[in-house]
């Protein structure tokens, strides 16, 4: 068990902001900085980070916390290993506890799964650089490829030897769990139930997630066995999504995020051949197409996407749509076409690193360009196929979020094809149309969904109609909502003679919270002042639910900030909220206590109703003198409030 000591010098040395930039490309907004969800798929950028507070917050997926939350939610961890993660980063030496083997058994088969795959790969990298076999047939085939010891090192290349149990044997005389062994995709099971190397005989691949640990291997074949496939790789695992992972990501994030361009090819060596030529920003889809999840993961880092073609048309028809995919999730998209009987990674071999950086520099051509001249050239002087390409043409551009860039292509396209640009703008608009149409559809379906989940709900709550209720409920979770920001942000600013959160405790001393999580944090902070003890946020990110750190990283998370240049440019003074947190704290208590005496009125007018169905008269006439006495209450509050009400 990781002591005490040791987590709080990783919380002591983190820095949020270098954590997240590993995954996500910040960009700075005043004293914070914001990005595209690594969460959500969206348009606008809704996650904040907040230095200052040492925390993050994604408004479109709810998720915040602090820099091992962030890890643990990104990169799926659990708590030790997100903590051990940035230990390392930070070069901070764990400390361990004892514990009992019955602790000790019973570590998440996750954590189990990523160090069998760290087993593994150091197992194939031994393998390759100290047994003959590996050094006479793996390393040949890597050098023959051109990969120096340097980039070989780099992707932590390896081979898996001829013999069927090899790793299996390995892995059980180090007391490996052969059931994890099966589980990680590292050994198969026959119809006999005997189980043997998954990998054997072949040049080993490892694929790492963002933060370096390996979770699959893709494995090629060196002989020429037709009954073999040339590649197999790692099935899907707890810890292994196909779709949801690039290769090479993690080795040229950086370079992705510092170039603003992602190269995408399509194999391993292609990825590795590029690195050895400098060209350290690209990934590869593994031999699958290209997903959602694959494409998002690439904006987090860049909007520019360059795809390399190899010179095979067939090819190169196969892969365009998927280069729609690309468009469809706005990001910017560049092609180059390779020479003939050439890819990436016989290209710059062939030519050198030099001549190889020139080509692509030189032979970039956006998308819709490309794909314009290759259908145009395919349909020559047949109106028919002409008709088809432009469908093509068009339907790619109507793919493209921005209205902008798709009136640019729009132009372009019809200068390149020389055909009217109304032409091509009825199409867009139809096939736009269209794909309105069937989002609409989409939301309809949901909303009606949502409205007959919604009156369930409310049938369970109330036996009678009453569509106020509702809207009272809702204002008071707001101002429960108002009460807790305010101690969650100002509980030590001074109100003339005392604390604010002292103000709020003596005010609020007989208002009780209807939402559970609010109150958790109110009676805490209530709990704990009355001890002499400060409670803010950094306590209760270390030391409440889930629910409450996602609260808290909500409320202390500023979205907006008021522009200098209101008062600097136009004179415009907005007064800051400590400036006016007097009044704020006064207008939420009445607010709040407002709010109650409607929603006791109604809970009362309720009770009402009941005793004279039952016919219980006596019932009545005190619930009645009750509503008189709410009444009056709910007068004198909205008089202070400036607030008129119904007699």
């Amino acid at each position: 068990m990781i002591s005490r000591e040791t987590i709080d010098e990783v919380m002591n040395r983190v820095d949020i902001v270098d954590v997240i930039s590993d995954f996500v490309t910040l960009k700075r907004s005043g004293q914070n900085y914001k990005a595209l969800s690594p969460f959500n798929n969206e348009k606008t950028p809704s996650f904040f980070v907040v230095p200052s507070k040492g925390i993050f917050k994604d408004f479109s997926s709810g998720k915040g916390g602090n820099a091992i939350n962030f890890v643990m939610e990104h990169e799926g961890m659990s708590y030790p290993e997100a903590i051990r993660f940035l230990a390392k980063k930070y070069g901070v030496e764990i400390k361990e506890e004892a514990v009992s083997a019955e602790v000790e058994e019973q570590q998440s088969e996750r954590e189990g799964l990523y160090i069998l795959m760290g087993f593994a790969r150091d197992f194939y990298r031994q393998s390759l650089w100290e047994t003959e076999e590996g050094k006479s047939i793996g390393l040949s085939y890597f050098r023959e490829r051109g990969f120096n010891d340097r980039t070989i090192e780099k992707f932590e290349l390896g081979y898996a030897l001829e013999g069927w149990t090899h790793l299996m044997d390995e892995a059980v005389g180090k007391s490996y769990n052969p059931d994890l062994l099966l589980k990680a995709g590292l050994v198969v099971k026959n119809d006999e139930g005997r189980m043997y190397d998954r990998f054997r005989g072949r040049v080993i691949f490892p694929v790492h997630n963002l933060s370096g640990k390996v979770i699959a291997f893709g494995a090629r074949m060196l002989g020429k066995d037709k009954n073999q496939p040339k590649y197999i790789n790692s099935p899907e695992t707890e810890i292994y999504h196909k779709s949801d992972a690039l290769y090479g990501l993690f080795q040229g994030r950086n370079a992705v995020r510092q170039k603003d361009n992602c190269f995408l090819v399509e194999g391993y060596t292609d990825v590795i051949s590029m690195h050895q030529a400098d060209v350290e920003n690209v990934v590869a889809s593994s031999g699958t197409a290209l997903t959602e999840a694959q494409i998002k993961l690439i904006r987090r880092f860049t909007e520019n996407v360059t795809v390399l073609f190899d010179g095979d048309a067939a090819g190169v028809r196969a892969a365009l749509r998927g280069i729609d995919m690309i468009l469809k999730g706005g990001l910017n998209v560049k092609v180059v076409l390779l020479p003939d009987e050439e890819d990436p990674d016989s290209y710059s071999r062939k030519v050198g690193t030099t001549k190889f950086h020139e080509f692509l520099a030189t032979h970039a051509q956006d998308f819709i360009s490309f794909k314009a001249g290759l259908y145009s050239a395919e349909a020559g002087h047949d109106p028919i196929k002409k008709a088809e390409s432009i469908k093509e043409i068009v339907g790619s551009i109507a793919l493209i979020p921005d209205p902008v860039k798709r009136s640019v292509y729009i132009q372009e396209t019809s200068q390149q094809l020389k055909i009217g640009e109304p032409v091509l703008l009825t199409e867009l608009n139809k096939l736009l149309v269209q794909e309105r149409k069937r989002k609409e559809r989409e939301r309809e379906g949901a909303e009606t969904v949502r409205q007959v989940d919604e009156s369930a709900q409310l049938a369970e709550q109330l036996s009678v109609p009453a569509a106020g209720a509702i809207a009272v409920k809702d204002m008071i979770y707001y101002q429960e909502r108002e009460t807790i920001r305010l101690l969650l942000n100002y509980a030590e600013h001074a109100l003339e003679d005392q604390k604010l959160a002292e103000f709020l405790m003596h005010e609020l001393e007989d208002v009780p919270f209807t939402n559970a999580s609010f109150g958790e944090i109110y009676h805490l902070f209530r709990s704990r002042l009355q001890e002499g003890q400060i409670t803010d946020s950094h306590y209760l990110m270390e030391n409440g639910s889930e629910e409450v750190r996602k609260i808290v990283t909500e409320l202390i998370t500023p979205r907006y900030a008021i522009s200098p240049h209101w008062k600097e440019k136009y004179e415009i003074h907005y007064p800051e909220e400590p400036e006016i947190l007097h009044d704020l704290a006064l207008t939420n208590v009445l607010r709040l206590k407002f709010r109650v005496v409607q929603g006791m009125m109604e809970d009362n007018l309720l009770k009402i109703r009941e005793a004279e169905k039952a016919g219980q008269w006596e019932n009545v006439e005190k619930h009645l003198e009750q509503q008189e006495g709410l009444k009056r209450a709910e007068r004198e509050l909205a008089s202070y409030l400036g607030i008129v009400v119904a007699k």
